[in-house]
This record gives structure tokens, C-alpha cells and sequence, in this order.
């Protein structure tokens, strides 16, 4: 059985110390947790406090993204090395908001996939359509080509380190969510190309989160589908009190 997974994707939000206040209140409330993975992937500048924060609780660090290269003159970037150091497990590599706004494509995700498995982190990788995609019936094409080109190369052991996170991108932010069925749809799907390029054992055992305004009135819900394996929260994950009921969703009715 696949471990269930809740990462908490910060965005641009929280200063250190707003940062460390939140996992200081995230701790105490989950110190009982043992049945599920807790993730939680602030802005780069508090990584460091936080990771020294967390040690200890159960609760992983992640980052948001990475480069695909060891070190260099590349303003601006920052190396897994980089977040291995400061207490990274986990990277989130090619989110909806890399590929639209920052023009990132599936052969530079590839890339970033490639150095976070080679260097150790766990990377959280996204795929999802548009609404217009949708619309038109892409669905399905477009999440098998940025599975294809965003695992090329990769072997079935580095299939085995990836966690997959379907974020269909109309439904990020704007507080509409796929209907569970859509996302079970989606996720059986993934599991199934996954299946296909690699072998079913491999896709059996493959995580699967969900991301896309998750919320606590959705989360239990989403989590009683077959093929979704956690949840990539956003604007959710912002509000310990929040989080922490998404965390606990077996125990919302």
C-alpha cells in the first residue's frame, strides 16, 4: 500500500520568521501523526531555519525548485546540493506556475528531474492541462506528453525515487476543483502510461498527489479515490490551523 502524502506548497509567502512561527504551531499540532508524510516546501529564504526547525518532528522539508546544474554562474538558481544542505528531502519540479509563467518545458523539467534524482531528493513532479486543453478534449494528450518527455531517459529505478502530481492548471488558485471522479480519472490515467513505459509493478507502487485548490472541504473526498495517493495543497497549506484539518482528513465527516 502507498504511503499517503500531504506536501504544503508555501508559494511566495512567509518571511523566516513567519516561517518558523507556523512550523513551530504545525509541530505541536501534528506530534501524534504517524499514519501519513507530512511535506512542507517554503520560499527558499526559510528553508534553512525550518529545516533546523523540523529535525526531529517528522515533518520534510521541500523546495519549490532547483536547477540542473551542480554550481556555476547562474544568477538567481540554486543547486540541489544547495538544498540537500540546508535539509531538503524533497524537490517540486515543473509546477503549473514554472511552466506558464516562467516559460519552463518538459525537456528542462527533464533535466531538473534528472539532477534532484541523481543528487539524492525526492522530486514532486507536475503535470496537468490548461481549461482551454481540457475543453478541446487534451486531457489525456497532453498529461502522456509531459509524462514522456519529462521521464525521458529516466530508468525504472529513478521512476521508483519520483513522486507524480497531477494539477489540472484551471483548477490552481481559482478555488474551482476537479470533481473526484475527474481527478481519479486523470490519476488512473498517469498510472496507467506509467504502466505502459515502465512496468505495472512500478506504477502500482508509484505516489500520485492531487493538487489543484484543495481544500478541507474537498480533501476526504479526493482521498477516497483509488488511484490518489496525497495532496499538493497551495493557498490551503498557508494556515496552520487549515493544513493541519487537511492533514487529519480521516477525521473530517
Amino acid at each position: 500500500m502507498i504511503r499517503p502524502l500531504i506536501t504544503g506548497n508555501w508559494k511566495m509567502f512567509k518571511t523566516p520568521r513567519e516561517s518558523l512561527d507556523f512550523v513551530g504551531r504545525l509541530k505541536e499540532a501534528l506530534s501524534d501523526i504517524r499514519e501519513l508524510d507530512v511535506v512542507i516546501a517554503p520560499p527558499f529564504t526559510s528553508l534553512y531555519p525550518v529545516g533546523v526547525a523540523l529535525k526531529g518532528s517528522g515533518i520534510h522539508l521541500a523546495a519549490q525548485n532547483l536547477y540542473d546544474k551542480t554550481e556555476g554562474a547562474y544568477t538567481g538558481e540554486i543547486s540541489a546540493r544547495m538544498l540537500i544542505d540546508v535539509g531538503c528531502a524533497y524537490v517540486i519540479v515543473g509546477h503549473s506556475e514554472r511552466r506558464t509563467l516562467f516559460g519552463e518545458k518538459d525537456k528542462m523539467i527533464n533535466g531538473k528531474l534528472k539532477m534532484a534524482i541523481q543528487s539524492g531528493l525526492k522530486p514532486i513532479f507536475c503535470i496537468g492541462e490548461t481549461l482551454a486543453e481540457r475543453e478541446a478534449g487534451k486531457t489525456f494528450t497532453i498529461i502522456e506528453q509531459q509524462i514522456k518527455e519529462g521521464l525521458n531517459q529516466l530508468s525504472a529505478d529513478d521512476i521508483g525515487e519520483i513522486l507524480v502530481a497531477y494539477e489540472p492548471v484551471w483548477a490552481i488558485g481559482t478555488g474551482k476543483t476537479a470533481a473526484p471522479e475527474q481527478a481519479q480519472e486523470a490519476h488512473a490515467f498517469i498510472r496507467g502510461v506509467i504502466a505502459g513505459d515502465y512496468q505495472e509493478e512500478l506504477a502500482d507502487n508509484l505516489p500520485i498527489l492531487y493538487g489543484g485548490s484543495v481544500s478541507t472541504d474537498n480533501i476526504a473526498k479526493l482521498m477516497a479515490q483509488r488511484d490518489i495517493n496525497g495532496a499538493l495543497v497551495g493557498g490551503a497549506s498557508l494556515d496552520v490551523e487549515t493544513f493541519v484539518r487537511i492533514v487529519n482528513y480521516k477525521k473530517i465527516s
